[in-house]
């Protein structure tokens, strides 16, 4: 008799365990979710319009498949993850958003895809929850240099973006294979009597370290005006 109440105290215990980590789960704030329209695009050029949202940002230059770049991109992790867990803390707990990035070069009349990859200016960001404060910012930025000796944690930044009027379109396969997308939406610009208005933007929906090169999904988005 007392195994089988062992056993029921150890079921009803899991049972509520498991409840937990629902309720745990569900109270997560999933941005993708919370903003479906920002992460979704169609397989075709359109024209959407797009909201001022919270980012944390870091700038740099050069070739993505440097090293730099690697180092960059980790120190924009770091105070992401600093600001998750510190806003887990505070009872707003969510999961850290997709990596996007803005593209540019210096000289605006020239071809960016004919520009060497040495010479991209680039602007990567991860949104965040609306709630979050510049001071979780700061807490973050000290705590995740604490753990992670980097030359380019102070260098990160947090701010609004809102690009208003865009064009967009998912592109899937490799990003070497961009430009085909890229002219897709290049023509439907001139259609539409539409001109840049803005940087190049691209929302990785894939982990690229993960995913094979044909299956990548990215939304390619240009700020535009009439």
């Amino acid at each position: 008799m007392k195994t089988y109440i062992n056993l029921g105290w150890l079921l009803l215990i899991t049972f509520v365990f498991d409840i937990q980590l629902t309720l745990t789960n569900m109270n997560k704030l999933d941005l993708t979710k919370a903003f479906k329209r920002y992460y979704t695009a169609a397989n075709a050029p359109e024209l959407v319009t797009i909201e001022k949202g919270l980012f944390l940002t870091i700038m740099g230059k050069g070739d993505p498949n440097s090293a730099v770049f690697g180092e960059v991109t980790a120190a924009l992790y770091a105070v992401a993850y600093g600001i998750k867990f510190n806003s887990k803390q505070k009872g707003l707990d969510f999961t850290v958003s997709k990596l996007e990035g803005f593209w540019w070069v210096d000289d605006h009349t020239a071809d960016p895809l004919q520009v060497p990859r040495d010479q991209w200016n680039y602007e990567l960001a991860i949104r965040l929850p609306d709630e979050i404060t510049r001071q979780q910012f700061s807490e973050s930025v000290l705590a995740a240099e604490k753990k992670k000796k980097s030359a380019y944690i102070r260098q990160v930044d947090f701010k609004h973006i809102e690009e208003g009027l865009c064009v967009q379109m998912l592109h899937t396969g490799p990003f070497s294979e961009e430009p085909v997308s890229l002219k897709k939406m290049e023509d439907f610009m001139h259609q539409q009597g539409l001109q840049m208005n803005g940087r190049h933007h691209e929302v990785y929906l894939s982990d690229y370290r993960k995913t094979a090169p044909e299956k990548l999904k990215t939304i390619l988005r240009h700020p535009v005006k009439k």
